[in-house]
């Protein structure tokens, strides 16, 4: 377990330079027993997530075959993590998951954090599924050993396109649990582990985006944006999560009451959202500041981005570190299964891929003496980060010059944007309930 208590910092690390990571909730506590219990829509990325959310030692259970991969093995036994047998793996196996549980129960009731995704497996789905009784069952035999409830929190992962480098990604911590009712009767008491895994679903949900359908999407983030765009709503990822669980809502209401009369609102925003994505402009978009002035000061701010410098560390990061990058591409597009494996792949064999090409690089220059080999073991990965850092203000910035022209050069369209939101967002007003 050396690398236990290091897991969190390094996930932290990995979670921040494949995604574009933010959190959002109440901080998990730093001391004393916690069970987090989490959606896996990702695969091995998801304990990446969760432990970097939680900023403190974890410890995962894990399916068994994980143990008997080559590394992988290595680094969940290292971490600490607790195999669990799946009927799916090996049905025979399966009796020792009293062992596993009890020792969860017992790390937890002595103070430890313990992490695990009551799904049971990782899928490509675009909502929760059904949860195990697992994690209930720890959390009932950890309050039995330590004398009352463990705190259980809820850790949403929400993704918009998990398999892609520099994509974003959000982890939601939820309030507590509230199980005290139920703390003192047991981890054999079937109807209290089947109460408390039902609070642990709805709790899930209220930290995640679930869809009927994958091409719902468009139209809950259309409408969120929307709304949030005309009350200049904070755009704080819990809130935001919030709200699109309530468009979610709204939308699986009307398809089963057609007389509702709002049929026509979600085809409005149905053809607002590809009107939109067509342009490349979300519904913010439609409010921004098109004067001189703004665009003059806008581009005062971001002349550096364009000096010598700049570009040079630019176009030097990016060419020094393109094989690796174009390489792991093409091994991960070579794995079968769903994108959370290959999301996965991308992630660990990359690190290998880059890893074994940093140790190309300082073979390279080995006859120059240490110090140049200790100048590119410090220097390549500095310039490889700079690089991806100054290419990302890039590509913001020419999203922006994109939009300031689109927008500027075509008035009538804008104007018919805008009137097409400002109707959907009255009639979105009977609804959602009108903020603060």
């Amino acid at each position: 377990m050396w690398l236990h208590p290091w897991v969190h910092r390094i996930s932290r690390a990995a979670a921040g330079i494949y995604y574009r990571m933010s959190t959002a909730g109440p901080r998990v506590p730093r001391r004393g027993p916690v069970l987090l219990v989490a959606n896996h829509p990702n695969a091995l990325l998801d304990p990446v997530l969760v432990a970097a959310a939680a900023r403190r030692p974890v410890r995962f259970l894990a399916k068994a075959p994980l143990f008997a991969i080559p590394v992988v093995g290595a680094v969940v036994r290292a971490a600490g993590a607790i195999p669990v047998y799946r009927q799916q793996d090996d049905k025979s196996l399966t009796g020792r998951n009293a062992d596993s549980l009890r020792a969860a129960q017992e790390e937890l009731a002595a103070g430890s954090a313990i992490a695990l995704f009551p799904e049971g497996i990782s899928h490509d789905e675009p909502a929760l599924s059904a949860l195990k009784t697992g994690a209930a069952r720890i959390a009932l035999g950890a309050a039995a050993l330590a004398g009352g409830p463990v705190p259980v929190i809820p850790v949403g992962i929400v993704l918009r396109e998990k398999e892609t480098f520099r994509s974003e990604a959000l982890v939601i911590t939820g309030e507590p649990v509230r199980w005290d009712d139920l703390a003192g009767r047991g981890a054999d008491d079937v109807e209290a582990a089947r109460e408390l895994t039902a609070r642990l679903d709805a709790a899930i949900r209220d930290v995640t985006v679930n869809l009927e359908h994958w091409s719902d999407r468009p139209i809950v983030e259309c409408a969120e944006a929307i709304w949030a765009a005309k009350y200049g709503i904070s755009r704080d990822g819990a809130e935001r999560v919030e709200r699109l669980r309530v468009a979610t809502d709204l939308l699986y209401r009307i398809r089963r009451d057609p007389r509702s009369g709002y049929i026509g609102l979600v085809a409005a925003v149905t053809r607002h959202a590809r009107s939109l994505r067509r342009l490349g402009l979300g519904p913010g978009d439609l409010d921004a500041d098109l004067r001189n002035e703004t665009a003059l000061w806008w581009s005062l701010r971001r002349i550096p981005l364009f000096l010598a410098p700049a570009v040079a560390v630019g176009a030097a990061g990016w060419l020094l570190w393109w094989p690796p990058y174009r390489l792991t591409g093409f091994v991960a597009g070579q794995v079968p299964g769903g994108k959370d494996v290959r999301s996965t792949w991308k992630l660990f064999g990359g690190l290998v891929i880059y890893l074994a090409w940093l140790g190309v690089l300082a073979w390279l220059v080995a006859g120059r003496g240490a110090g140049a080999v200790a100048a590119v073991l410090v220097g390549a990965p500095a310039l490889g980060f700079a690089g991806l850092w100054i290419r990302e203000r890039w590509r913001e910035a020419w999203l922006d010059v994109r939009r300031f022209f689109l927008l500027r050069q075509r008035p009538y369209l804008l104007k018919d944007l805008r009137r097409r939101q400002h109707e959907i967002a009255e009639r979105l007003d009977a609804l959602f309930v009108t903020p603060g």
